[in-house]
């Protein structure tokens, strides 16, 4: 099975659309019913992965329906117990990142969940509860399966419910019969990237051509030699500025990097956001045939031989 995961080293290359992009030209492809089976559902072509759950918004472009809801649980928070508490303070001074406040009471968004409290208070009086810092879904989409979360406000993404949006989506894949996983996945270079990397077959890293695409394209196609991802570059916004662009298509011949593509900057792309749809489905016959080679060379780049 094929796990493809599109990353950026910057927000705002365009990741998202690229990936619902390549979906819509997987989907327009998928496998037809077998022969005298008229009744069996097709395989889908792939199965979706948002692993940006710091802020995830595939499911803008795609109006996914969800069959599965499940909490997300990371690390715990403290809390008092009123009916121990004698109000002696000894915890509030043992903090160190001033949650703890009289008479006392906890400030969620401040405890780190250190346990420093509790191991401190005399009479037992703080607990520790398991911190409720999300939800995941599993949902239909047109597209295909999806499996998608959501972080709570100010709640802090480690990387483990990136595994597990990727985990979930490989059972999908392997039940339904997919041979293909699509992740779209965190933008930098931190835990939630390393967690949407690992394991990957290929990595497509869009960037743009400015200074600081340019710097970050450097750090995550670093990320990726180290995991022993191979990774292939798409250029999108590519001729706002033509002398950066050749600076990008340097760094990809000098680093062996194939340059699968490059988009122009169109208003094509943000109407068919509006408009909740992929390029391909919004403009078939215009932007939307650029994504057709694409997805092929990224097809055949994930079947080659492994990195050594």
């Amino acid at each position: 099975m094929r796990q493809i995961v599109v990353l950026s080293g910057k927000g705002g290359t365009g990741k998202t659309s690229v990936t619902a992009a390549l979906a819509a030209v997987a989907a327009a492809h998928a496998h037809p019913v077998p022969a005298g089976r008229d009744d069996a559902a097709p395989p889908p072509a792939l199965v979706l992965a948002d692993c940006d759950v710091d802020a995830s918004d595939l499911h803008l472009l795609l109006s996914p329906v969800v069959r599965e809801r499940h909490d997300f649980h990371s690390g715990v928070v403290a809390r008092i117990d009123p009916a121990r508490c004698t109000r002696c303070g000894v915890c509030t001074t043992a903090c160190r990142y001033g949650a703890l406040h009289a008479p006392p009471c906890v400030a969620r968004e401040m405890c780190e969940g250190c346990g420093a409290c509790a191991h401190v208070c005399p009479e037992g009086a703080v607990v520790l509860d398991e911190r409720h810092c999300g939800e995941w879904y599993v949902s239909d989409t047109r597209l295909g399966p999806m499996v998608h979360a959501a972080l709570g406000i100010g709640e802090e993404n480690s990387g483990k419910l990136v595994s597990m949006v990727r985990t979930r989506a490989r059972e999908i894949a392997e039940a339904r019969g997919a041979d293909t996983v699509l992740i779209d996945g965190s933008p930098g270079v931190g835990c939630p990237v390393i967690a949407s990397l690992a394991g990957a077959d290929t990595a497509l890293l869009v960037t743009e051509p400015t200074v600081s695409a340019l710097h970050d394209l450097e750090r995550v196609h670093a990320l990726t030699r180290h995991f022993g991802v191979r990774a292939a570059v798409l250029l999108n916004k590519a001729d706002i500025h033509p002398g950066m662009a050749r600076h990008i298509e340097a760094f990809c011949h000098d680093h062996a990097l194939p340059l699968l593509g490059s988009l122009p900057h169109s208003p094509v792309f943000m109407a068919a956001q509006f408009a909740g749809l992929s390029v391909p489905e919004f403009a078939p016959h215009a932007e939307g045939t650029l994504f057709e080679g694409i997805w092929r060379a990224l097809f055949t780049l994930a079947d080659a031989t492994p990195v050594a």
